[in-house]
């Protein structure tokens, strides 16, 4: 049934039928015979209705106005609508005006007494009839820009989310290539912390994997994430990094998932992995009831300062901000300072109910 009524074949006849409807229901039948009389008073206007309509929105503006033709569709349409206000006249002269003449008041019969030319001549007439041929096209085309303005924001909503999932793909693995080299290291060195890390990378992955599927969660579970990740990085580089996390509670915000997380990788991979000091660390998430406010800083290395890898942060840090512009579009501010010694991101975003 659904398919049946989205049919433009289906659609139309009701429409059709409806305008029919229209004319015979709120006709009044003083100036009628019977009901002969208005079934074909009402039909001999729907012709040329019907007529201008098809041409108006299968011809004339697919062919001649969308394609800026526009002398030319002024010249047809104005063709069209003498040609149909020619049949109607005469169709209303020859029959209506001989059949049914005792029904017309005064002025319908002094009008039906004129002759045939001088009825197409009156431009009173003739722009009183094109107003009521012209109308129920109005309608269609109305319902077909709005129709259409429906169907542009359906697929620009596919594509936004096709574009979004391709860049979770991307992140996922990113992730996880990070993730299980700090596992791979500890492997390594047979350390007592192996068991620890596998529970929370299995937490990790489970999230990761089947619970941020959806464009936004809970912004608690993103902190849970986090929380874990950071215990990850903590048991790798022990006493070589100094992890401050301030953060409030978020059970009743949502935010897109991961975007945080990249961030945060970012900083213990250029500001942690190259450090022969005690790197330092600082990540503060605010809320309130109208924003998400995150910053992290991170020391940079003597090593590199000056000489940052940009190819290697290029992926996390691209596929970050074109989600962002498709989760928060012209809602979302990020700031990055790359000063000498430090390097800061500061994130305010939108803060969402659940």
């Amino acid at each position: 049934m659904k398919t049946l009524m989205n049919s433009r074949s289906v659609q139309h006849f009701l429409f059709w039928l409806f305008v029919f409807a229209y004319f015979i229901i709120t006709s009044n039948m003083v100036f009628f015979r019977d009901y002969r009389h208005l079934v074909e008073s009402t039909i001999t206007l729907m012709i040329p209705q019907i007529i201008l309509a098809y041409l108006l929105l299968d011809v004339l503006i697919p062919k001649l106005l969308n394609k800026k033709a526009y002398v030319l569709f002024v010249i047809s349409l104005f063709i069209a609508l003498i040609t149909v206000f020619i049949g109607y006249v005469a169709l209303r002269k020859y029959y209506f005006d001989v059949t049914y003449f005792d029904t017309y008041n005064d002025i319908a019969k002094n009008h039906a007494q004129l002759s045939l030319v001088k009825q197409l001549l009156d431009p009173s007439y003739f722009f009183s009839k094109t107003v009521k041929f012209l109308t129920p096209a109005a309608l269609l085309f109305t319902y077909r820009l709005y129709k259409n303005q429906q169907d542009i924001l359906h697929l620009r909503e596919q594509k936004r989310f096709a574009e979004l999932s391709a860049l979770k793909n991307q992140l996922n693995p990113h992730f996880l290539f990070n993730t299980l080299n700090n596992l791979y290291a500890l492997a390594i060195e047979r350390s007592d912390k192996t068991p620890e890390v596998i529970e929370r990378l299995s937490e990790m992955l489970d999230y990761m994997l089947y619970r941020c599927k959806a464009n936004y969660v809970s912004l608690d579970k993103e902190i849970a994430l986090i929380d874990n990740y950071l215990a990850l990085e903590k048991i790798r580089y022990g006493k070589r990094v100094d992890i401050s996390f301030e953060k409030n509670d978020g059970a009743n915000t949502k935010i897109a998932p991961l975007i945080l997380l990249t961030f945060i990788e970012n900083a213990f991979k250029h500001g942690v992995s190259q450090e022969l000091e005690v790197a330092k660390i600082k990540i503060v998430l605010n809320t309130d009831d109208e924003q998400i406010s995150f910053s992290i800083t991170n020391t940079k290395p003597a090593a590199i300062i000056g000489h940052a890898d940009q190819d290697n942060d290029a992926l996390g840090l691209d596929n970050i901000t074109k989600q962002l512009h498709l989760l928060y579009p012209k809602a979302h501010e990020l700031k990055i300072n790359d000063s000498t010694d430090a390097y800061n991101v500061q994130l305010n975003i939108p803060a969402y109910d659940l």
